[in-house]
């Protein structure tokens, strides 16, 4: 009734601790692989000690950044070794329409078939969600801060040094709303009116981040003065006592996902595990130890998070409501990735 934290590729299977001492309690246990870090260590005391605990299993903890090589590498040798992942949404589409991934029976899954049909597929379940924002320095905007989109198009009125994304991910979405899409009505996305809109600001961008990393430091040390970033970077600049804020308003609202690999070597367990895990209450302590939202929204009926909590983190009803769902199907599809391999050409013209 245990974790093992491995926190490494391929440490997951270091041997599972027998429970009880029986063959049959033994046998239960799963691997889990996530991506590290803070992140990982954050769930582990919120969600997957006390899911081990409450199951009376064994979960094996494996890391890595990006899952997706490794997906497509264990089940093509029809031996898979991990059992869930929690990945970016998309992968767990992908892997679904490409046959790596198992489809989910949600009449075995009962805290996800309660939770919004938006929030899961028939391969995924959302896990936890964060936001791309608009952002800005304090510093350069003490009073009548960017609240939108279309203001941080808008240089004239909020003049300063801009930063985006690499990534057509959000940064398409944004320039949509830019353009005075309504967040609820992006998708299908309009791929020729996005980039459209982005050759307008293209020239006043700064800096086109890759990392959320690069992001918080562009902020914090005033390269930048208005950008595109994700909440948490800069909820952790602001404890840390940084002149940063941003704006949930048309933030694009994004998760990661639960997933069980094809031929998952402990598929009973795993199940039994994604509906643990989407427990309210365990996902309710998520936010206790990390600015992560709960995916699944009867979190905030729990009592657990506290209003003055709830109101800072992106997937809280009332932010969820200001803020663009990112349609994970759209980007999956064929048009998401010709919308993908066309950003490249866009930066380098």
């Amino acid at each position: 009734m245990t974790t093992t934290r491995t926190f490494g590729l391929g440490c997951a299977l270091a041997g599972a601790i027998a429970l009880g001492g029986t063959a049959a309690a033994a046998a239960e246990q799963i691997t889990f692989v996530s991506q590290g870090g803070a992140y990982q260590q954050a769930q582990t005391v919120a969600i997957l000690d006390p899911s081990a605990k409450k199951l009376g299993i064994t979960i094996n903890q494996d890391s890595i950044p990006d899952a997706w090589p490794a997906i497509k590498t264990q089940v093509g040798s029809g031996k898979p070794i991990w059992d869930v992942v929690d990945t970016p949404t998309g992968y767990c589409l992908r892997g679904g329409e490409q046959g790596l991934i198992e489809k989910l029976d949600f009449s075995r899954i009962p805290n996800a078939a309660a939770m919004p049909e938006a929030y899961r597929s028939p391969y995924s379940i959302s896990y936890e969600f964060y936001s791309s924002v608009l952002a800005y320095s304090q510093k350069t905007f003490p009073k009548d801060a960017p609240n939108s989109w279309a203001d941080f198009w808008d240089v004239k009125k909020f003049p300063g040094r801009r930063a985006l994304r690499n990534h057509p991910i959000a940064t398409l979405e944004a320039a949509l709303m830019a353009d005075g899409v309504a967040p609820d009505k992006l998708y299908p996305l309009d791929v020729d009116r996005a980039f459209k809109k982005l050759e307008e600001i293209k020239p006043h961008i700064t800096v086109w981040w890759t990392s959320g990393a690069q992001s918080a430091q562009l902020l914090n040390d005033g390269e930048v003065d208005i950008e595109m970033a994700w909440n948490g970077r800069v909820s952790a600049l602001a404890k840390e006592g940084a002149k940063v804020a941003f704006t949930y308003n048309q933030g694009i609202l994004q998760s990661t996902s639960l997933c069980i690999l094809k031929g998952a070597p402990n598929l009973d367990t795993a199940v039994k595990f994604l509906n643990e895990a989407v427990d309210p209450v365990h996902q309710a302590n998520l936010p206790l130890h990390i600015d992560y939202g709960p995916g699944n929204p009867k979190a905030f009926e729990t009592g657990v998070i506290k209003p003055e909590r709830a109101a800072q983190l992106p997937s809280e009803p009332a932010n969820a409501a200001k803020q663009a769902l990112m349609s994970y199907a759209w980007w999956s599809s064929p048009a998401g990735e010709a919308a993908e391999k066309r950003w490249a050409s866009f930066l380098q013209k």
